[in-house]
């Protein structure tokens, strides 16, 4: 029987999102988890996608099969308790055996918090301690030439190579609420470090003269600076 499960995670004191030897990671926690709940069996997790160290997410997808059947109730009861409070299961149900949790996704959202104002510790793992004035009209104007379907090769992690850098943006939020700047991106998927290498683009255009248009039409990460850091940025909802 396949599940389908929505979580929710802290990725301040995950190695990330993917499974990795000998490091603590989202998918390796609720696999053990798993793991106990089958009796000993080996039970492998498919999500929507990775999370990169330290990033966060609010409505996190992801299915698996059981040849042993729970109520979901229950399921969701002890995988809750066989795992970290730095995860919390939202929600299960159970989904047609052709499912994918990466596959079938239609649209995925983003969200990336900047906190513009005076230095917060309490808020340094979830919001990005920027701490300086940005020109939010100009973020504004220059994020809707990220809209669209584009080939994203300036923003995306050369390392990490692609058959198509292509993808397509739905919609941009910009809203700043007191100290606290949000951006928000809908699209059919994002390339790695792509969020953040937007983040970081719009930041330098913000306070220079270079332009997103120039940057995207490039196709060359090289056009700009930094990637902006993980721990202002959510993995907030996917949809199939």
């Amino acid at each position: 029987m396949r599940y389908l499960i929505t979580f929710s995670y802290d990725g301040t004191n995950f190695s990330g999102y993917q499974k990795q030897p000998k490091l603590r990671t989202v998918q390796g926690e609720i696999e053990d988890a798993l793991k106990k709940i089958s009796g000993g069996l080996d039970i492998e997790i498919n999500s929507s996608g990775r999370t990169d160290r330290g990033v966060h997410a609010i409505n996190q997808k992801a299915h698996f099969d059981l040849y042993k059947k729970v109520a979901l109730h229950k399921l969701k009861m002890a995988l809750n308790t066989y795992t970290n409070k730095d995860i919390y299961i939202k929600d299960i149900k159970i989904v047609d055996n052709n499912f994918h949790a990466r596959y079938m996704v239609k649209k995925k959202e983003y969200i990336y918090k900047i906190n513009i104002g005076e230095y917060n510790p309490l808020d340094r793992n979830y919001i990005f301690q920027y701490n300086n004035k940005l020109n939010i009209i100009k973020i504004k104007k220059e994020s809707k030439y990220l809209i669209g379907t584009h080939d994203f090769s300036s923003f995306a992690n050369k390392e990490d190579k692609k058959e198509s850098y292509v993808r397509t943006i739905y919609k941009i939020y910009v809203k700043k609420n007191k100290d606290i700047l949000t951006i928000k991106f809908i699209g059919n998927g994002f390339l790695k470090y792509q969020v953040r290498n937007m983040i970081g683009a719009l930041i330098e255009v913000s306070n220079t003269n270079k332009s997103i248009k120039d940057i995207l039409n490039q196709k060359n990460r090289k056009t700009f600076g930094k990637i902006a850091p993980p721990e202002g940025l959510y993995l907030s909802n996917v949809e199939y």
